[in-house]
């Protein structure tokens, strides 16, 4: 009989987010007439900006002529967008070559795909809370343990708290005097709205380059960052490119979510080595992998993203990022006065809210739906450290954030 991957089986209940709809959908079928405002998954609703539709309704028409006709593309990205994403880097002051870049459909594929070209006995570290799709394929891979009170055997979980300013420290690995291979880090942080300092940033590349540990460096919600001196790409740092891989989505930046385009940067610098003890290129397997699994981005699709780092583009963009940001400040400012205690919502679109008494995330979160007919996402779901947590989206039309604010505010007192 056919055998399945067991590690599977390891996985807790349901994927959070399916989790959440199968509530909403429930109380949505037992009240009718509820007006039920989700703030709960991360998906954006203004449209994309025109000189994104002007470029995509282009690259339309091209495919419907002979002459213009494309067909496959190269799997890596065509040079039209590798080129202004290289120069967008390098206005950060970030060193990224236009052949270090490979474009695909989301940085969730490539957070979870990446790990498929690391051996399967490397030690995983990953802060808690955590966006849930760093440790569940690690889990389907076979590295971790069984789940025991919301956490899973193997992996090294960093608390990232209020108590430690939202800061991972540096792991000591599974028992004592041991280090871990591959630390997934992701600023500004999802869930918790925190950006990772400078300070903090050096020490993690210095010490992955002292234990030749890789860094998975999630900045997709780097468009977002609103305060001065912070740190856009861990390539900022000295040093990042021979240690870290970096992720990028154009989802929440610019509206991709249904579109779909993203981009992983894998430095040349970068090495790793095999069951030989030799170094090995991690670009190299990178580009092996995409080329056998991925036929590449849709023209369209790039040819719409290439129109993101245009002067027009850009601005247009900022707007929307502005609006969502404004949003952010009406929860946080909104929901501060009424006696919650919050962080985040300043440098992400995400407010991280500590839930009044001694409630559960998941308690709090059907109070919300009943009560108040808001769906934000209990942060138990996002890891143990999660747990008495809760986060809330500026993801959301302004009228509804306002109504959201409002009713959480006379309906649910902390």
């Amino acid at each position: 009989m056919t055998k399945i991957n067991s590690n599977y089986q390891k996985l807790q209940a349901g994927y959070l987010f399916p989790e959440i709809g199968k509530r909403v959908r429930a109380f949505a079928a037992a009240n009718p007439a509820a007006k039920i405002i989700r703030l709960g998954i991360g998906d954006v609703v203004l449209p994309l900006p025109a000189p994104v539709l002007e470029a995509m309704h282009a690259a339309v028409d091209e495919l419907g002529k002979p002459e213009s006709f494309k067909g496959y593309g190269p799997e890596q990205g065509y040079d039209f967008l590798l080129q202004p994403i290289s120069e967008h880097f390098k206005s950060q002051g970030a060193d990224v070559a236009p052949d270090e870049i490979f474009v695909s459909d989301g940085s969730k594929c490539d957070t979870a795909n990446i790990q498929e070209i690391f051996a399967v006995d490397n030690v995983i570290a990953v802060t808690d809370p955590v966006y849930p799709v760093y440790v569940d394929t690690n889990v389907m891979a076979g590295r971790t343990g069984e789940a025991a009170n919301g956490r899973y055997g193997k992996l090294v979980y960093m608390p990232t708290t209020a108590e430690n300013g939202f800061d991972p420290e540096i792991p000591k690995g599974p028992s004592p005097g041991s280090h871990v291979d591959l630390i997934y880090l992701c600023s500004p942080n999802n869930p918790t709205g925190a950006v990772m300092p400078r300070s903090s940033l050096e020490k993690w590349v210095a010490y992955a380059k002292a234990t030749e540990a890789i860094i998975l460096f999630d900045a997709a919600y780097e468009a977002f960052i609103t305060e001065p001196g912070m740190v856009h790409s861990i390539y900022e740092i000295p040093g990042a490119r021979e240690v870290a891989i970096e992720f990028h989505s154009l989802s929440k930046t610019a509206g991709f979510t249904g579109t779909r385009c993203a981009y992983t940067v894998v430095p040349k610098d970068l090495k790793a080595r095999n069951d030989k003890g030799e170094q090995v290129a991690v670009h190299s397997l990178w580009n092996r992998r995409q080329t056998t699994k991925f036929n590449g981005v849709s023209y369209p699709i790039q040819k719409a993203a290439a129109a993101v780092f245009t002067p027009a583009g850009a601005k247009a963009i900022r707007e929307n990022i502005e609006y969502y940001m404004e949003n952010a400040r009406i929860i946080r400012e909104g929901l501060r006065a009424a006696g919650y205690t919050v962080y985040g919502g300043i440098n992400a679109p995400y407010i991280w809210l500590k839930v009044p008494g001694n409630s559960t995330s998941w308690n709090f979160f059907d109070k919300l739906l009943n009560e108040a007919q808001v769906v934000g996402t209990p942060g138990s779901g996002f890891g143990s450290c999660g747990e008495g947590y809760f986060r809330l989206s500026a993801f959301g039309f302004r009228e509804n954030v306002l109504e959201a604010v409002e009713r959480i505010k006379s309906r649910v007192k902390p």
